[in-house]
């Protein structure tokens, strides 16, 4: 271990301690530190809307000649020509301002056109050796015709630079890109805004200095956020305007959408300022792992660079997507506060300024800016018009000046003489001197006497501007106009005066268990009415698709889905489209598939739909050998599939229908033309595994076809269709037959009927068959309507051939397709729900 030593001090030297006061020099050095944050840090100036760190890059920028014409350069580039310049500190506020200045979502107006990844609201920037820069074109109005002594330079900070204290700032930055600083004992966030808006209302107050408010407010109703989104409340936005200080709430923007085909969801495609989409998905599903928010199912992120932000919100079936997204307004960052607070240094001195004073202090600027320029370059047009003139009087004396120039012995001398013979100034003659002789040509004096005609005309203009004020004003307001229509962009962000009005009844999070009937079509779809009014008068059925079963129930309530095996299926009917309004003419067009709620084996196919509840008479089935079964509504209350019938192996069900009440018919319809019609209440209920008695008695070779229920007391057709067995399925159109129910008389349970329709020479088996509600309506395999013939007298009588294939019958969608009652609003107050 080594030995410290110490060297004891020389003899002569003098110790020099100084006593200070602490508190005093703490004070002292605080305030130092305090004001440096303060003019050179942290707030921004309201001429320009730049804080120095952000003057310095682009100045430096537009010296390194790094404009939209020219190519990127790194950013570590950029960073070390402004800190060994300009800024006395570290590269990394640097970099951070740069970055800033050109993110699109940061800026309603990027300034940077930058090259590489420059971050999200979510993620950092990559390193500055990584990333590549240049102006952007908005920028280059910034700093135009900052060389035309526009604007005050200083020295920088060691002396050997100098910088611009301010930018000549051709478009009002401040407001369009806004600012936020934190300095010590105050700080500043403003709002951005539509450059368009500002710099109309800019010209307003140009051609009106005692513009109100009110007026200018017309221009600029409220701020334009560059992530878009919505503005709530705009009584904070005015308090801001006029005070400068003020808050309103932003709101992310929503759509909700079918984001599947069984889930409806809230797509978010913009969100409030300053908030990223990694942020609220983290917030979402904190809340939902903590029991915060319910009736979220899924949460996707389908953000990219070519769609822009997509966040999908999936929703449970069974609660409202309003509720869920009023939920997440108030409890996620989906809805922020900003808080306006327009803190700028106006003439070296932190002030809170309003909406007037803020444009009042750009134009003023903008106003200096051109007097400033305007006199610059009358002085540089007079200066060249000087030079013109010596240059006129020397073509006009041509002989004369190289005979004074050839006969003086220097430079010297010759500029003297020139000056005396010709009475010139002495830039004059020295610029007569170094002209080439080749310049002093007849030309050259046509071209001299043209651009002196122009110098002068120029002059005289400019100095119009320079002594009429209300002419300067004018050119400062045609200058706003262009930069307005060369970078205007349309508003992003909506305003709202309120999120609703007084006294809105808030929406329940989860959907009412309102009254509603499942409907089964034709073509296999599943779809529920809105609540449990008729869906259609007669004279508003729908030209689409027809009923086969309907049945009534919940919104929040289960229904069975019969299949041709013999078992019933849970369905919850929240899961189910809801058709359209009653006011339309409805149409299971909008239903899906039954295939997307139950899962068939190969063979099986869905005949019908009942309640899971008790009530009725029940359902009733019918199998192809002609047994029949009516259900006692045991069915048990944890599985979601179960039997509901004892089928032998070649048998199957034909027919499933739910009983309003026992005084319906059970109708069987064979394949060889005969029908039978009874009494439900001959059939008694039976558990779910027994197999049923005798329904009808078949004749060899034939099976059932049809299964259903009548009401008797009302208008009711037989629809049957014959053709021969032999030929493929759906290859014949067959001989169609439409009877008066009321023609076929009842009979036993267990007999065989009567004959429904005779058959013709090339018929031997019915095709289709269907009794139920008047008026029939025929259906294609894709639902399209298909015309049957007209109603015959006779109850047997032979058939008419159809032009069409008919693939299915019903009652359609205007009527009950069990009862047959008429859905008028005379029924509403009916105990029957149909």
């Amino acid at each position: 271990m080594a030995r410290r030593t110490t060297t004891p001090p020389p003899e002569d030297f003098e110790e020099r301690i100084i006593d200070i006061d602490v508190s005093s020099e703490m004070r002292t050095s605080y305030l130092e530190y305090a004001y440096s944050v303060i003019y050179q840090r942290a707030l921004p100036d309201a001429r320009d809307g730049l804080k120095p760190v952000q003057r310095r890059i682009l100045y430096s920028m537009n010296e390194m000649g790094l404009r939209p014409d020219r190519g990127h350069v790194k950013s570590s580039r950029v960073v070390g020509d402004v800190m060994g310049k300009l800024h006395p500190h570290g590269d990394t506020a640097i970099y951070d301002a740069l970055v800033r200045m050109a993110q699109p979502f940061s800026m309603r107006l990027a300034l940077i056109d930058g090259h590489g990844n420059f971050g999200s609201p979510d993620d950092a920037p990559a390193a500055m050796r990584y990333t590549e820069a240049r102006l952007a074109t908005a920028a280059t109005m910034l700093v135009q015709s900052i060389d035309e002594d526009t604007v005050d330079f200083k020295p920088n900070y060691d002396g050997q630079e100098t910088e611009p204290t301010v930018l000549p700032s051709a478009l009002p930055n401040l407001l369009v890109n806004g600012a936020a600083g934190i300095a010590v004992g105050m700080a500043t966030n403003m709002a951005p805004h539509n450059l368009v808006e500002v710099i109309s209302a800019a010209r307003h107050l140009i051609k009106h200095p005692d513009a109100g408010l009110d007026a200018l407010m017309r221009f600029v109703p409220g701020p334009d956020l560059p992530t878009g989104g919505t503005i709530i409340g705009l009584d904070g936005v005015r308090d801001a305007y006029q005070t400068g200080r003020g808050t309103f709430k932003m709101r992310a923007k929503c759509a909700i959408d079918q984001v599947t085909p069984r889930r409806k969801g809230i797509v978010v495609t913009e969100l409030p300022f300053n908030v990223g989409p990694e942020r609220v998905v983290t917030k979402i599903r904190e809340l939902v792992t903590a029991k915060r928010l319910q009736g979220i199912s899924d949460l996707k992120d389908l953000t990219d660079r070519h769609k822009g932000l997509r966040l999908v919100i999936e929703i449970k079936n069974g609660f409202n997507p309003e509720a869920v997204l009023e939920d997440l307004y108030r409890l996620t960052p989906m809805e922020e506060t900003f808080g306006i607070n327009n803190v700028a240094l106006v003439d070296g001195q932190p002030r809170t300024l309003g909406l007037r004073e803020l444009l009042q202090v750009y134009v003023d600027h903008r106003i200096d800016v051109v007097r400033r320029r305007s006199a610059y370059r009358r002085r540089k047009r007079e200066e060249r018009l000087h030079l013109v003139d010596g240059l006129v009087i020397a073509l006009l004396n041509i002989d004369e000046v190289i005979q004074v120039i050839r006969s003086s012995d220097d430079s010297g001398q010759a500029r003297a003489r020139l000056m005396e013979v010709f009475e010139l100034s002495e830039i004059q003659a020295a610029y007569i001197l170094d002209t080439p002789l080749r310049r002093l040509t007849r030309f050259d004096k046509l071209e001299l006497d043209r651009e002196r005609q122009t110098l002068q005309e120029e002059i005289a203009q400019l100095s119009e501007i320079l002594s009429s004020d209300t002419r300067l004003r004018a050119v400062v307001s045609k200058e706003l106009a262009e930069v307005s229509k060369q970078f205007g962009t349309p508003r992003r962000t909506v305003l709202l005066e309120s999120s609703g009005a007084a006294g809105t009844v808030a929406v329940p999070l989860e959907v009412a268990d309102d009254p509603c009937r499942v409907l089964l079509s034709s073509t296999g779809l599943l779809a529920r009415t809105a609540d449990a009014t008729p869906l259609a008068t007669e004279g508003e059925r729908s030209n689409h698709d027809v009923l086969v079963s309907a049945v009534a129930s919940t919104v929040r309530g289960e229904i069975g889905v019969v299949t041709s095996h013999g078992r019933m299926i849970r369905v919850s009917v929240v899961d189910l489209p809801t058709l359209p309004s009653v006011a339309a003419p409805p149409t299971l067009s909008g239903g899906h598939p039954v295939s997307e709620y139950v899962t068939l084996v190969p063979g099986e196919t869905v005949v019908g739909i009942g309640s899971l509840t008790a009530g009725g008479a029940g359902l009733a089935l019918g199998t192809a050998g002609g047994v029949v079964k009516r259900v006692a509504p045991d069915y048990p209350a944890n599985r979601d599939e179960f039997e509901v019938i004892g089928l032998k192996d070649d048998d199957r069900v034909v027919g499933a229908v739910e009983l309003p009440s026992e005084d319906h018919d059970l109708v069987f319809i064979a394949s060889n033309a005969q029908l039978l019609r009874f009494p439900a209440s001959a059939v008694r209920p039976q558990g779910r595994p027994a197999g049923g008695m005798a329904g009808m008695r078949l004749d060899e070779g034939a099976k059932v076809i049809f299964f259903g229920a009548v009401d008797p007391a009302l208008p009711a057709r037989v629809v049957t269709i014959a053709g021969s067995a032999t030929a493929l399925p759906g290859t014949q159109t067959g001989g169609g037959k439409v009877s008066d129910y009321a023609e076929f008389p009842a009979k036993g349970r267990a007999t065989g009927g009567v004959r429904a329709q005779r058959f013709l020479k090339g018929e031997d088996t019915l095709l289709l068959a269907w009794a139920g509600p008047a008026p029939a309506k025929g259906a294609s395999t894709t639902g399209k309507p298909v015309p049957l013939p007209e109603e015959l007298g006779r109850r047997d009588g032979s058939g008419i051939r159809i032009t069409n294939a008919v693939a299915a019958i019903g009652g359609g969608l205007g009527t009950h397709p069990i009862t047959g009652s008429p859905t008028t609003a005379a029924q509403d107050d009916s105990d029957d729900p149909f």
